[in-house]
């Protein structure tokens, strides 16, 4: 399996996840001019932009510690001009999320292992 199917599959196992917490879909894989965000979900009064990765092996850091400074940077910039381009969000209150799987991505369940969601992950 390719890295791109890899992203993708964790991609759909992670918004599967998340909807089954209650979160509410607003959009998948935004792309803007800065970057892109994985998923923008809506929890209770909080608009909330996900970063998925996923990783099969832990030897280069794991899949959350590839959120690194530059990568948060670029997730902040896309937040922000979502925002802007959806001024009815605005006075939500936003969160980045990260949602990591370690080890392998099934296409119909969850995979080896749970996934691993770090709520307000990083900050402005």
């Amino acid at each position: 399996m390719d890295r791109q199917q890899l992203g993708k599959d964790a991609e759909k196992a992670a918004e599967r996840y998340l909807l089954a917490q209650q979160l509410k879909l607003v959009c998948r894989n935004y792309y803007c001019r800065v970057g892109e965000i994985d998923l923008i979900m809506m929890e209770a009064s909080s608009l909330i932009f996900i970063e998925v990765r996923s990783r099969r092996y832990k030897g280069w850091g794991g899949a959350s510690a590839s959120v690194n400074y530059r990568k948060q940077q670029k997730i902040i910039r896309s937040a922000e001009f979502f925002l802007s381009q959806h001024p009815e969000y605005g006075k939500l209150n936003c969160r980045f999320d990260v949602i990591a799987f370690e080890g392998s991505i099934k296409t119909h369940g969850g995979g080896d292992s749970p996934p691993i969601w770090y709520k307000d992950a990083f900050r402005l």
